[in-house]
């Protein structure tokens, strides 16, 4: 797993895009703070780019980087994904208007690791072309996808991954809303 965490910091670093399995899914991720590089991940998507894309930090420090508004919330052993407002310290093509960005702290070793080593958040979209069914496995993603990423993750190739995060929001009163 270190040597494919240095491989991955380092296109990271380069404002490369990553192929890579997470806490859910195969997903496409960049530097969440480097526009260029989220403009690539909307292009090989095929993506509008007003549909925000996940965001994942390593820990509830990280998360505090971008956000004063945690709630206290009981969250399950299912990945969550909360979308905060008024987040700052992503690239602002990442954001919708009303600056408001789905971030989710990560459960997954690798993507821990990975972010704490890069010292930043980083991008985390579904591997699938914009409106086709996310692969439940590596062997299920795209050529297209696959050829488009500067860097494709040595791990969990044969697993099958098909749980996608549940998301919830903060309401302007501060309540949460479950969207999925």
């Amino acid at each position: 797993m270190k040597e494919e965490i240095t491989k991955a910091v380092k296109v990271l670093k380069e404002g490369g895009i990553l192929l890579y399995p997470t806490d859910t899914i195969w997903g496409l991720g960049c530097d969440a703070t480097n526009s260029q590089a989220i403009q690539k991940i909307y292009i090989i998507k095929q993506r509008e780019e007003s549909k925000a894309l996940i965001t994942l930090v390593a820990d509830i420090d990280m998360l505090f980087q971008h956000t004063n508004h945690i709630p206290k919330f009981n969250i399950s052993d299912q990945p969550t994904t909360v979308i905060y407002p008024n987040v700052k310290g992503l690239s602002k093509n990442l954001l919708p208007k009303d600056r408001s960005a789905a971030i989710r702290i990560t459960s997954d070793q690798f993507c821990k690791k990975l972010i704490q080593e890069f010292g930043k958040a980083i991008v985390s979209t579904s591997a699938n072309i914009s409106g086709k069914e996310n692969p439940k496995q590596f062997s299920d993603i795209s050529s297209h996808i696959k050829n488009n990423a500067d860097y494709i993750v040595n791990l969990r190739k044969d697993e099958r991954m098909e749980t996608p995060s549940t998301i919830l929001k903060i309401e302007t009163d501060g309540t949460l809303t479950k969207l999925r």
